[in-house]
């Protein structure tokens, strides 16, 4: 019983899942990525990183920028994958409900 009770306290204290979109300055895919992810996932924050302020970032996600992460993981690249962010977005919120 008390393991029940722990394992319900765990969920109701669920993080929602954190979204990052790496970026370039006059980058039109990324233009074109921070609009869709506006309209597409308007309640869900993200945070945005220009890969060109850190030397790793750049070495590592360079050519595939823009890039969104959830939680540190890629999801999609160049263009928003609306399917993967809903199902994302979807398992975060079920989590944080029950």
């Amino acid at each position: 019983m008390a393991a029940d009770a722990d394992l319900e306290s765990d969920r109701s204290r669920a993080v929602p899942v954190r979204l990052t979109l790496l970026i370039r300055a006059y980058c039109h895919l990324c233009d074109d990525m921070r609009t869709a992810l506006a309209e597409h996932a308007a309640e869900t924050p993200v945070l945005e990183i220009d890969v060109d302020t850190d030397p790793a970032l750049e070495a590592r996600w360079g050519t595939l920028v823009p890039v969104l992460l959830a939680d540190g993981q890629e999801l999609c690249h160049y263009w928003l994958d609306t399917r993967a962010l809903d199902a994302i977005v979807a398992r975060s919120a079920g989590a944080n409900s029950r």
